[in-house]
This record gives structure tokens, C-alpha cells and sequence, in this order.
């Protein structure tokens, strides 16, 4: 296993106890970041960049209590948020990216309801394989299931997150798919249905149908019949952990967008296998995933990998984001091979495309 980032110790020992202190005191360094967002005192510090702002002026234009101003600003220097010149706060680059970038406000929302108070139960996780923390919303085996019904912050802020880094990615999808000039296409894992309503937009050509899980295809059947494209887009209810699984046949391609990294390695394993035998030596299953070690930029590299303790505590106890090497193993045991791996799709997507391999053509 070989990577571009993350690859050498570098820090100076003093450097390297500071750094250590910054991970012991995140938890706390987030929360006050979040509510000097929350709070709009941010967004104050914004109005004022130019200039600055003095405490005096902020208490007297915030609702909060100066002593409550005065603690998260004070966390802020700490942490780089603000900075202080001349007797007067400003807003420095890092809390500029706090209040305005989308990633930046997809990531904090999705951690602080969504993970937040499951991760306390991360040490549970991993001694059990069981995603133990998922216990504060559900009792489910794994989120999949409740996704439709967890509290509305927390299922908003897991759609923007999931949706945000693959929706990035379907234009360009789109233009690959209409090189190949493919008609039908299998969504495995089509969750809202987003995916194939894209592609239903923008293409005439081209009809999808989304398999899920039945809490799932329910929602995508409304947003379809919503936007109209019950002539173009239909749906399969099927668990593709079921062992007597029946896929539908005869589509141009079987498509997987951020799925696999819902499932451990044997159960992709099996999955792959049960998919190759809806497939014929024309048919190909492109694979969608943001795989780390593939990043254009360590910062999207960073993000991924950190999403991984997530499926260990909240999704299923057993999955993580993908290094290459460990998904690539994975599609060669299950007897399909690579045609071509395509990178920098959107913000941080690949795309595997895989047939049956030579010698498992005959079934």
C-alpha cells in the first residue's frame, strides 16, 4: 500500500507536543467554533473584516452575555479562528472558511448531529464490530434502515453530506456515460434516487432503474413520480445482502455510487459476486467511490478518511472508506476485472470501471 500524503514525520518535537494538544482539546475547539458560527459571531467579525471590532462593540451588537463573548473568542485566538490587532478582533482565514464554505458547513453539521454523541461509544464499536453509538438514535442494527425517520436535523444533515460529495461528480459522469452511449443502467444503492433523476434530466436517451432497500425505494419512487420520470426511471425493492437476490438483467451498466463502503470486505465480496451473475460480457458495473490515496488534494484525502470512524460507530460497525489497493483486491476476488479506473470526478470521486473477467464468462 502506497500514498502521496501522510508519509513522513517532519515536526519538530516541541511542534509535535502542540499538535498533540490540538487533538486532546478538539472536541472542545469544535463545539465553540460551532457556536461562534451558530451564534452569528462569525458572521459579526465578517461584517467588520475590514475594519475590526472591538470586544466593547461586539457585546453591544451581539445578543450574547459578555462573558460568553469572551470565552468562544478567546477559544477562537486559541485555535486560529480570530485574531486580534490593535485592540480589535478580526475574522482570520480559517473562521472566514468556517462561515462561508459549503464543504466546510456540510462537514461540521453532519459531525456535530449526526456523529457527535455517537462517537463517544467509538471504543464500544470497534471491540464489538457493532455500530454501538447508533443506539442514540434507533434501534437498528444499521442506519440504513432509519435513515427516512432519524430526527430532521440529523437525516438532513447526513443527505447533504452523503449527497454533497457524490452529486459533484454527475456531470461529469453524465459525459462518460454519453461517450459509451449507454441506454439502460442498474442504481444499486440509489438511496433518494438522486443519481438516476440526474441522469433522467439531462438525458433522453438513457433509462435507470434504482434497487434498494424498501424504506428507501419508497422515497425514491415519490421524488420520481415528482419530477415525472416514472416513463424513464423505475425501482427493484431488493436487500443485496439476501442470499436468493434476483437483479434485473440486461442493462448497458450496473452502477454503484459511495455503496460498497456501506459493507466490510467479505461482504463485498459476496455482493460483487451475486451482481456478476446479472451480467453478461456486455455489461459493465461502474464503481463510484472517493478513494483516498487517489485525492487531487490531502485536504479531501483528510476528510475521507476521518468519514470512516462514522460507519464504525453510527452506520454498521464494519466498513470504512476505501485506500485502492483494498477495493481493487476486492473486485478481483469476486471474478471481475478493471477496464479502467477514471479519477477527479467532481470534488473527490473515481470511477472502477469492471467486467467479468475472461474465464468466469461462462456461467
Amino acid at each position: 500500500m502506497t500514498n502521496k500524503y501522510f508519509n513522513k514525520d517532519s515536526m519538530s518535537a516541541f511542534d509535535a507536543q502542540y499538535e498533540a494538544q490540538k487533538i486532546a482539546f478538539a472536541p472542545i475547539i469544535f463545539q465553540a467554533a460551532r457556536v461562534m458560527r451558530d451564534q452569528g459571531l462569525l458572521e459579526l467579525l465578517y461584517d467588520h473584516r475590514k475594519s475590526g471590532i472591538d470586544f466593547e462593540e461586539i457585546v453591544q451588537l451581539s445578543h450574547l452575555s459578555s462573558y460568553a463573548i469572551k470565552v468562544l473568542l478567546e477559544t477562537g485566538l486559541s485555535a486560529q479562528i480570530v485574531y486580534l490587532a490593535e485592540n480589535k478582533y478580526f475574522l482570520s482565514k480559517v473562521g472566514f472558511y468556517l462561515l462561508k464554505d459549503e464543504m466546510t458547513n456540510i462537514n461540521m453539521d453532519y459531525n456535530h448531529y449526526v456523529n457527535y454523541e455517537a462517537l463517544f461509544y467509538l471504543d464500544k464499536s470497534i471491540e464489538e464490530g457493532k455500530p454501538v453509538g447508533l443506539k442514540k438514535f434507533g434501534d437498528w442494527d444499521t442506519i440504513y434502515p432509519g435513515l427516512t425517520i432519524l430526527p430532521e436535523k440529523v437525516r438532513d444533515s447526513w443527505f447533504k453530506f452523503d449527497h454533497y460529495y457524490s452529486d459533484s461528480a454527475y456531470y461529469d459522469v453524465l459525459n462518460i456515460l454519453q461517450k459509451h452511449d449507454i441506454k439502460t443502467i442498474l442504481d444499486i444503492g440509489g438511496n433518494t434516487g438522486k443519481f438516476s433523476i440526474y441522469i433522467a434530466q439531462h438525458s433522453n436517451s438513457i433509462c435507470l432503474t434504482i434497487v434498494d432497500l424498501p424504506e428507501q425505494t419508497a422515497v425514491s419512487l415519490k421524488n420520481i413520480t415528482d419530477k415525472g420520470f416514472n416513463d424513464r426511471v423505475g425501482i427493484h425493492s431488493a436487500n443485496v445482502m439476501d442470499e436468493n437476490l434476483q437483479l434485473p438483467m440486461d442493462h448497458d451498466i450496473i452502477w454503484m455510487s459511495q455503496f460498497l463502503d456501506c459493507f466490510n470486505e467479505m461482504d463485498i465480496i459476496s455482493i460483487l459476486k451475486k451482481v456478476s451473475n446479472s451480467m453478461t460480457e456486455h455489461t459493465e458495473l461502474w464503481i463510484m467511490e472517493p478513494l483516498w490515496d487517489r485525492q487531487r488534494h490531502e485536504t479531501s484525502a483528510y476528510c475521507i478518511i476521518n468519514t470512516s470512524p462514522y460507519f464504525t460507530c453510527m452506520a454498521n460497525g464494519q466498513s470504512k472508506m476505501f485506500h485502492s489497493d483494498d477495493l481493487i483486491l476486492c473486485i478481483k476476488k469476486s471474478g471481475l476485472e478493471i477496464v479502467e479506473i477514471i479519477d477527479n470526478l467532481g470534488i473527490c470521486q473515481s470511477v472502477i470501471r469492471c467486467q467479468i473477467a475472461n474465464g468466469n464468462l461462462e456461467k
